[in-house]
């Protein structure tokens, strides 16, 4: 089984995604709706959840705190606009973090079959959160049209602002869920590192805060960039940092790969755990 991607290859993991394409797409949409079956709205929860934490953030920050971003943000809508563009980044990370240590624990039917390609588990807990990060945008993007009257053109660039991301977030379920076998406590861990990094972004609050000699530990963290770039495309009408993003995206390939050998190489272990 470890061979059968060619492992040395660091287009790997990305074969293995074009391979099972199909199953991915299967079993990415069960996610979805397993978490809606049996309620009474189904589907409707994944529009109505972002719209709820959108009004909560604008009646909290917007007219308790009167928060403001900067000179040029003076609404708490505008505001409530720039800090879901943050927030939407770091519930899609976080839904994947969250769930990757339980990931094989879940799927114990699958790690039985011998034929069964566990690696789609973890294209698909992507695929499910990406979901929820398109409707979480949508949502984002209509209250920025209602509350402005208009949404950047750069707004189309988004979705290259996350593939930039993609690598990062499924080497991480990749190397969780693999950890989530044989470390058990892994999951309560892994939701407290998980609201660390969220206060450790640019979420809450504009890089232009934090003190020059403490910047370095907020761009240290993973979420930082792809943050800010999101908000350049989505809130700002301007063009992401391409150079950065490229590099972004040359080191979340890289950390993909190794993650994805150290999967194939635990898998070994799995069913003697389970």
């Amino acid at each position: 089984m470890t061979t059968k991607y060619q492992l040395a290859n660091p287009a790997a993991p990305y074969i293995a995604l074009r391979r099972h394409f199909r199953l991915v797409m299967q079993l990415s949409w069960r996610d979805v709706i397993g978490r809606y079956r049996g309620s009474f709205m189904g589907l409707f929860w994944s529009f109505f959840n972002p719209l709820l934490m959108l009004a909560v953030y604008t009646f909290v920050f917007g007219v308790i705190f009167k928060s403001r971003w900067n000179s040029q943000v003076t609404s708490h809508f505008e505001f409530a606009v720039v800090l879901f563009a943050g927030l939407n980044i770091n519930a899609f990370f976080a839904e994947c973090a969250n769930h990757a240590p339980t990931l094989i624990i879940e799927n114990t039917n699958f790690v039985k079959r011998v034929v069964f390609p566990l690696e789609t588990l973890g294209w698909s807990a992507l695929g499910a959160a990406l979901f929820h990060l398109g409707i979480s945008t949508l949502v984002l993007l209509v209250f920025e049209w209602a509350a402005s009257g208009s949404v950047p053109a750069t707004a189309v660039l988004f979705p290259l602002v996350v593939l930039a991301f993609v690598p990062f977030v499924v080497g991480s379920v990749w190397l969780l869920s693999a950890l989530g076998v044989f470390l058990r406590d892994l999951k309560q861990a892994i939701a407290i590192v998980t609201m660390v990094m969220m206060f450790l972004a640019p979420v809450f609050y504009p890089l232009s805060l934090i003190p020059v000699r403490f910047r370095i530990f907020i761009y240290l963290n993973p979420l930082t960039l792809i943050v800010r770039e999101s908000r350049a495309v989505l809130v700002w009408g301007t063009q992401p940092d391409w150079l950065e993003l490229g590099i972004y995206l040359v080191l979340g390939c890289l950390f993909a790969w190794v993650t994805f050998v150290w999967f194939e190489k635990a898998r070994k272990g799995f069913a003697d755990v389970l």
